[in-house]
């Protein structure tokens, strides 16, 4: 389904739901130096609080190692990667591995809300950056969690479709081929 995804529109659309502005994008840039060593501890918190959940602990049980590797490499691309369609390709991937793992919608938008709270938490401790800058940082923290989880969650529409599809298809006994051909010749 994500060949179909016009990725440069998304992640276009997606930046301006979000609130997601290049001065933002910058901001993110500069208060990498600050974030970017304390990122260990967040994904250690943000592992913690979901191994504290039983419904949440058994999707890691058994993979909270590597699932911190990549949650890591996640959090540090918000403060140094381009945030283009490259990326939003990549969210989209991330939200698709959600998908096949069954995780609810509901737990992907709890996880966004802790890693909110862990990086402003990091942002309002800081002593070397004044009031201004840090209004700044929390707004552009707040647009780029709000815009990745955009992009992770447009895998469960296209998820579910196809998972309705493959039903439908089971139930009727058509091929995949067939609906495909009926599906190109119908016209609005």
């Amino acid at each position: 389904m994500s060949e179909m995804l016009d990725f440069p529109q998304l992640c276009a659309e997606s930046k301006q739901l979000s609130g997601l502005t290049p001065q933002d994008e910058a901001t993110l840039r500069e208060l990498a130096a600050l974030i970017v060593p304390a990122l260990d501890a967040v994904t250690e918190r943000f592992y913690s609080t979901l191994a504290a959940v039983p419904r949440t602990a058994a999707f890691i049980e058994g993979r909270v190692e590597m699932l911190k590797k990549t949650h890591r490499a996640w959090l540090e691309s918000l403060f140094t990667r381009d945030l283009d369609a490259e990326y939003a390709q990549w969210m989209y991937q991330i939200g698709a591995v959600h998908v096949r793992v069954n995780l609810p919608v509901e737990f992907m938008t709890a996880g966004m809300s802790l890693v909110l709270r862990e990086l402003l938490l990091l942002l309002g401790s800081s002593g070397s950056l004044d009031a201004e800058a840090k209004m700044r940082g929390g707004a552009a923290i707040g647009s780029v969690c709000g815009f990745s989880q955009l992009l992770m969650q447009k895998s469960y529409d296209s998820g579910k479709l196809a998972g309705e599809l493959e039903k439908f298809l089971k139930i009727t006994g058509m091929s995949r081929k067939l609906f495909d051909n009926l599906a190109s010749a119908y016209k609005d």
